[in-house]
Formats: structure tokens, sequence, C-alpha cells
């Protein structure tokens, strides 16, 4: 556990952008009473506890360690905002000086009529919609499978075949949990200084929506849903979600982050392509989506537990695991509450498989 100079800032950047995404979410309740306020209020509780559990990933204090705190402090509270700060910087001074008209195309009202028109698409296309949904869900996969293919290479290549940890100082493990948490929380950092620009046309005099560059306004066109549309983005809150399940066997939370996103992505394109029978009727949940998600989550924990926890746990452990883990989603699917199910399911998923890991 290291408490310090290197680690402490990244602490505190990250609770006060837990604060800001807290003042955002007040100001989009105030202006928008059907915005889902729980759900802003638990990614702010999120944000919070990323920045205080993130010293706790950095068992050992050693000097090796410390190059990496550092390396870390680096990318995730300068480098980052400093990428953002060049990306508005560019759009300002390169694009909207020279196209002045730009600035008109630019605005929150331009992107709903682009978004309602697609929306309208979608209701009258079965396979419009279905090709928006995939759009969606491999955007929410993209953090899982950057995490699984980091700590792969982490412990099999940087350390197993090239043995860089004998010249480093620091295990495969150790390094795994470094790229992990570097490109974690960088990332978390990017998409969401991203997205106080695009919901910063709350704000009557701060509205600097007309720096968002066009070609990620097209992108978020594509991936957000219409309840989405004044709240952040959603790959901010899985991988929050996803950050106090690291702490758990890699296997666990290699299958919680996959039930998450491929259990999920696999209940809401196979229910739209070839859902007939709706479940409740009034819902557009479908009995196919669900029996789709069960499996899928199924099949793919038994694959994360096999790959990564074999010499730990029994294969019937593993089927018992993995059924419970994929029932869970089912239940939380099926419940279809208010709070984002990118926030229940990371949590849930792998706090019940984490217990029925340690305690079967």
């Amino acid at each position: 556990m290291v408490y310090n100079c290197l680690t402490l800032p990244v602490t505190l950047f990250y609770i006060t952008n837990g604060f800001a995404h807290l003042y955002y979410a007040l100001r989009f309740k105030k202006k928008y009473p059907h915005h889902n306020f729980l759900n802003s209020f638990l990614i702010f509780i999120l944000w919070i506890v990323a920045g205080v559990v993130y010293p706790l990933f950095f068992i050992r204090d050693t000097s090796q360690v410390r190059w990496f705190e550092g390396l870390a402090l680096q990318i995730i509270c300068i480098y980052a905002p400093l990428l953002v700060f060049f990306i508005l910087y560019y759009q300002y001074q390169f694009v909207l000086k020279r196209k002045p008209d730009l600035r008109e195309d630019r605005t929150i009202d331009k992107f709903l009529d682009h978004f309602h028109l697609m929306d309208i698409k979608n209701l009258n296309n079965r396979k419009q919609a279905l090709k928006t949904d995939i759009h969606r869900k491999l955007f929410h996969l993209l953090p899982a499978v950057i995490i699984i293919f980091l700590w792969l290479f982490a412990v099999h290549i940087w350390d197993a075949m090239w043995d860089a940890d004998q010249f480093w100082g620091i295990s495969g493990t150790e390094y795994g949990i470094f790229l992990i948490l570097t490109v974690g929380y960088t990332g978390i950092i990017i998409f969401a200084a991203l997205d106080y620009i695009r919901l910063s046309h709350v704000f009557n005099k701060g509205n600097i929506y007309h720096l968002l560059p066009t070609c990620i306004s097209n992108t978020l066109g594509k991936t957000l849903k219409k309840n989405e549309i004044y709240e952040f983005t959603r790959p901010v809150a899985l991988v929050l979600s996803l950050v106090p399940t690291l702490f758990l066997p890699f296997g666990v939370f290699t299958a919680a982050a996959l039930i998450s996103t491929l259990g999920d992505g696999a209940a809401s394109i196979f229910g739209l392509r070839f859902g007939r029978v709706h479940i409740p009727k009034s819902s557009n949940k479908t009995l196919i989506g669900y029996i789709s998600g069960f499996l899928v989550s199924f099949g793919i924990s038994i694959i994360a537990l096999w790959v990564f926890e074999l010499n730990s746990l029994t294969v019937s452990n593993m089927i018992i695991i993995s059924l419970i883990g994929a029932s869970v989603f089912l239940v939380v699917d099926f419940l279809n509450l208010k709070v984002d199910d990118n926030i229940l399911n990371p949590l849930l998923c792998a706090s019940i498989m984490g217990f029925l890991y340690y305690f079967l």
C-alpha cells in the first residue's frame, strides 16, 4: 500500500474530477428534470473510490516501483490533460478560425437533430438499428479487450518471454497492473474531458461545445442511446466500475468485465435481430435476448476462469462460479432498474463471483 507524492496527485486529481462530475449532474438535474441523477451520483462515488484506491494497487515501495509510479503520474495527470488541451487549441486556432461557419453547425441542437434523425431511421429500419447497436456494443467492449491484452502482454511476453522483470526490478504481475492502471485511468480522463466539452451546453456562458471535433461528435451519435444524451458516456461508468474489481483474481475480474460487455452485447444484438417474444410485453427486451445474454455470459466466464485460474479452481467450481455470474447478469438485465447496468453488472458480478472464488 503506497501513499506517497507520486500516487496522491492521482488520487486528488480523480477526487476533483468526481466533484466536477457531480457539479455537472446538479446542473443537468436542474435544467433537465428527466436526467437520471442517481446514475450520475453513483458515478461520482466511483470517481472518489477510483482515486482513493489507486495507491493501494502498488503493494511494494521500492525505487523501481516508484519510477513506474512517476511515469504513471505524468501520463495520467499531465500528458492526458495536455492532449485534450491541444485538441481544443487546434480546433479553435486552426479549424474554427479558418471555417467560422463551422461554429454554427457545431451546436447541441444540430447534434440532437442528427441524433433524432438516426433514431427515426433505427425505428423504421431493423437492420440499421442492429448496425447502430453493434457499434455501441463494440465501443463498450473496447476497454475490456485492451485490459486483457495488456495483462497477457505483461505476464506472458514482457515477463515470461523477454525476462524484462529482471532488468526493471518488478514482476510481470506488477507491470501488468501498472499498464492497466495507466491506460485505464488515462482513458477515463480523456473520455471525461471530451464529455465535459460535449455537455458544456448546460452552461450559458461556458458552452464550448463547438470545440468538440466533428469526428468525435459523429462517433458519439452512433454510440449513445436517447437517455444518454444528457449523461456521461457509458465507457466512463464501465471502466470506473471495473477499478475496484481489479483487486480480485484476474480470472474473476476478466469474467465480470466480459459479462458486462459481451454478455450485454449478445443480449441486445441477438434480441434485436431474432427476438419476437417480449418480456415484459411492454419492454423492448426479448426472450431470445435473455437466453443469449445468459449463455454468452456463462460461456465467456468459463473461458476466462479456465485461462487465468486453472491452477486455482477445480472445473466444478469454475462451472458454479460461471453459472452464478451469468445468473446475476440475467437478473440485472430482467429487472431493468434505473441504475445503469454498466455500473451494476461489473460490481455485482465481480463481487459475487469473487466471494464464491474464495469460499467455495
